[in-house]
Parts: structure tokens; C-alpha cells; sequence
């Protein structure tokens, strides 16, 4: 199997065409979550839970200066080994592995999950597990869509608003320390004729998707009016108290 740069689910630097507005628009989100999440990690050990194809892991290394050692783990072996070839350094580790079972023994001083959160079937599990290999006043950095995402892109799937991924955290012991909120303008022309490659992907057979989840349809409609035709996305960087 190759990577496909193409999909939704994977977002490749070097291979977004100078046309691409709305790859390069994504990777420019990307990029800055990452660079909020290093100026807040702590010194020591480092996972980059679904990494993709590694370049935030390599920015989070170079960009905090005191991360000891990296660790970026994804699903996908493709990913992992296009990460391993352009973005390896002496103190990063790419690994083959489900986030949700990741296991590793020494824990972590910081830890990064970026737009994963959406994708997996069980979020509370996922922070649940994350947790536990968080050392006592780690800190945790997860970033989600928060208006509706689940009906135009077929690999979410949780929608979430800002005060629904907080509820996820509420219950644990942990201490807000910083939010980034991104807004990314959506345009309807090119969407609807996909004119880009990335949006090829995009969900078909929408008019039938929505009959068969109205809530979803719902959601999109409160969403569009609150905030016009706009993709927002919430990061948030939390300290583990005990």
C-alpha cells in the first residue's frame, strides 16, 4: 500500500500543490496548534498520539528546545514509515500503534493529540487511556472540530461543540492552562465542485446522509447560522493535577 496524500484523513506537506488552497489553509491550522502546543510542554518525555506522517512531532522537538525524547505513534504503516524517512531525528521514535492500547511503562511529561479525537468510536476511552501514561503534573494538549464535521468528511465520527470536548475533560483532575481557538473559512464553490484533491474525499450522497441522521442536519443548520460558513477548531492544553 502508498500513502494517499489526497485523503482527509492524512495531511502531507510535500505533497500540497501551490494551488491548493485549502490543503496549504489546513496545514497553516496544523501548524499552529503544534506550535501552541510546544511553547506550553514540559521538560522530558514526549507522545505525539497519531501523528500522521511526523512532521509536528519534529516540530514539537525542535520547536520547545527540552523534549528529551519523542515518541509519535500512528495507526498506519505507511505514515509511520513516510515520517520515519523525512522527519527522523536521534531523539524521535515513530511507532506502528493504536493510541487507544498504546502502552509504555516510563509514562510522559507531555502529550500531543491533535484531530484525533473525532476519529475514534469510544473519545472518553481514548482520554481515559491517555491519562493513565501521564505523569502527575503532565500536561495533555488535544485539539477537535467544533462545529459539525461528521457529515462532509466520512472519517469523523463525533461531532463536537467547544462546551461538549470541555465535558470530556471536566470529570478528570486536571487544570486548564491555555485554549487556541481557529477559524477556517469554508469555500461552498469549490466544495461542491471538488475542485481540489484533498476533496475528492468529501462525503457523497449527502442529501441521503442527512435524511437518514437529522440530527446531524441539525446541527449543521444551527452551526451555519451562529457562524456562517466556517470551519472552527478548539486546542486545549491541560495540567494533570495528581
Amino acid at each position: 500500500m502508498t500513502l494517499d496524500s489526497a485523503s482527509l484523513e492524512r495531511l502531507v506537506p510535500g505533497d500540497l500543490a501551490s494551488g491548493d488552497a485549502t490543503g496549504l489553509a489546513t496545514l497553516a491550522l496544523h501548524i499552529e496548534r503544534y506550535e501552541f502546543a510546544a511553547r506550553r510542554l514540559p521538560a522530558g518525555r514526549l507522545l505525539d498520539a497519531g501523528c500522521g506522517v511526523g512532521y509536528g512531532t519534529r516540530l514539537l522537538v525542535e520547536r520547545s528546545g527540552f523534549v528529551a525524547r519523542a515518541i509519535g505513534v500512528d495507526i498506519s504503516p505507511e505514515a509511520i514509515a513516510y515520517a520515519q524517512e523525512r522527519y527522523g531525528a536521534p531523539q524521535i521514535d515513530f511507532r506502528i500503534g493504536n493510541v487507544l492500547s498504546f502502552e509504555d511503562r516510563s509514562g510522559f511529561d507531555g502529550m500531543v493529540a491533535l484531530e484525533i479525537v473525532e476519529h475514534v468510536q469510544d473519545p472518553k476511552a481514548l482520554i481515559e487511556h491517555l491519562l493513565t501514561i501521564l505523569r502527575p503534573s503532565g500536561v495533555l494538549v488535544v485539539s477537535v472540530p467544533t462545529t459539525p464535521s461528521t457529515d462532509l468528511n466520512p472519517h469523523h465520527r463525533h461531532d463536537f461543540t467547544e462546551r461538549s470536548f470541555r465535558k470530556f475533560f471536566n470529570q478528570h483532575e486536571l487544570v486548564e492552562i491555555d485554549c487556541l481557538r481557529q477559524r477556517q473559512r469554508v469555500p461552498i464553490g469549490a466544495v461542491l465542485r471538488r475542485r481540489e484533491a484533498r476533496m475528492q474525499d468529501l462525503r457523497r450522497g449527502l442529501g441521503l446522509f442527512y435524511f437518514r441522521h437529522p440530527m446531524t442536519l441539525l446541527r449543521r443548520l444551527r452551526a451555519t447560522a451562529g457562524h456562517g460558513f466556517v470551519n472552527c477548531y478548539t486546542t486545549i492544553a491541560w495540567r494533570k493535577m495528581h
